[in-house]
């Protein structure tokens, strides 16, 4: 057994206090052994924490991490014409190497930023899973279905597809990765369709994950087919329940909330997208209130346009306080617990606190950057103040994939030379 020691710094326990203590970690099993008073513990190797805040590895409930290479593509522009126009055309070209060279880019950048577990949703899973497997982070990983546009066989063997992706990656990369089944939305996705492979998804046990209520779009004409709300549809369906979690929610009635919590239905909340899109602001505070787990993704980085969970905490706590009229609303503590331990409830992993038995996921901050000085309040910096480059190290399951901002698991500046070379290509064939 070979033991990691986090050293020299502060640490951020379950309760959200802050005090000075080392980490033992256990690279053989990837769990903490234990957190003490400075100097009582001993390892193999030590990661120097000082002048630094070991938190937990943040948790991205919801992304599309290969869309890295459409970031900065289509801007400025309302959901459904930035879809039909932009991103599913240029979609149709991607390649399965193309999928590998976008998640590695996206990997990296998550890594550098302190992220050390993602919900995924796209196509060409195994590249993503390839690429995931060699970035030493943990994923849920999914083949998004959509069966609108397509005929009945096309339609059938998108969702079979999402089923057998879901079956087949199950316990990839040692455990790392696990997967969902993935109908894309309730709108993208049949009726008849949803009613037939629903309970084979609940049979095989697959957790589910969907987007749902992002625009009023979605919302509208779901009313004026079925005359209820669309969660009480995705309920009708058999969709909520206490293994799915639904990316967005942002227009969600009381109804709907109630719903979410009495099937205990999770919500991957993602501000920066829904702000950026016009998608409107979640009701979040009142998700909460009523006893939903929320988490924080930062969707795809074609519409955020970065994966920086740090961003996404300020946005997620900015925006609740205006969707709430209340400057209390969606605390620092609050956003904090949303990116590590909700998160982590979501994605069914053992992460997102420092506690001996817990996943060694971990993330050690520089304190040593202007705006986070002085220091009266270390969790209002990381919800408020802190950014992904003030990440020094980055650990998973015990291995240390950045140490001093040096990115040990993949060649940072061939996968960014690799990335823009896929790219290029990529929007010259969708332009041809």
């Amino acid at each position: 057994m070979t033991e990691l020691l986090v050293t020299g710094g502060q640490v951020l326990r379950p309760d959200m206090t802050v005090e000075r203590a080392d980490v033992l970690v256990d690279q053989s099993s990837g769990d903490i052994v234990a957190v003490e008073s400075p100097g009582e513990l001993a390892g193999d190797d030590e990661l120097d924490a000082s002048d630094g805040l070991v938190v937990p590895g943040l948790v991205n409930a919801h992304t599309h991490v290969a869309m890295t290479l459409l970031r900065g593509y289509a801007d400025d522009k309302p959901l459904d014409a930035w879809l039909q126009e932009d991103i599913w055309p240029v979609e149709g070209e991607l390649t399965p190497e193309d999928v590998r060279v976008g998640a590695e880019l996206g990997l990296v950048e998550m890594v550098k930023s302190g992220t050390t577990a993602l919900s995924d949703m796209y196509f060409h899973v195994d590249e993503i899973a390839a690429a995931v497997e060699q970035a030493g982070v943990r994923a849920v990983l999914g083949h998004t279905a959509v069966t609108v546009g397509k005929d009945e066989e096309g339609a059938r063997e998108d969702v079979r597809q999402s089923l057998e992706t879901a079956r087949d990656l199950d316990g990839a990369a040692d455990g790392r990765i696990s997967t969902t089944f993935q109908p894309h939305s309730l709108t993208t996705v049949g009726e008849e369709y949803l009613r037939e492979y629903v309970p084979e998804a609940d049979a095989a046990g697959l957790p589910i994950h969907l987007h749902a209520n992002e625009t009023t779009d979605e919302v509208e004409p779901l009313v004026e087919e079925h005359g209820i709300r669309p969660l009480e549809y995705a309920d009708d369906v058999g969709l909520l329940a206490e293994d799915t979690f639904l990316a967005h929610c942002v227009h969600v009635d009381e109804t709907e909330i109630d719903l979410l919590a009495e099937t205990g239905t999770g919500v991957a909340h993602c501000p920066a997208s829904n702000m950026k899109l016009a998608s409107g602001m979640a009701p979040v505070q009142r998700l909460l209130d009523a006893g939903v787990t929320v988490g924080i993704g930062t969707d795809g980085a074609a519409s955020n346009n970065d994966l920086d969970m740090f961003d996404e905490m300020r946005d997620a706590a900015m925006v609740g306080k205006l969707a709430a009229d209340d400057a209390s609303a969606v605390a620092a503590e609050t956003v904090v617990e949303m990116a590590t331990e909700n998160g982590a409830e979501l994605l069914g992993i053992d992460s997102g606190r420092i506690e001996p038995g817990a996943n060694a996921d971990l993330a050690v901050l520089s304190l040593d950057a202007p705006r986070l000085t002085p220091a009266h309040d270390l969790v209002s910096h990381l919800a408020y103040a802190a950014t992904g480059s003030d990440v020094r190290h980055t650990v998973c399951d015990g291995e240390v994939l950045m140490r001093d901002r040096d990115v040990t698991v993949f060649d940072e500046d061939a996968v960014r030379e690799r990335a823009q070379a896929h790219a290029d290509a990529l929007v010259d064939r969708a332009s041809n």
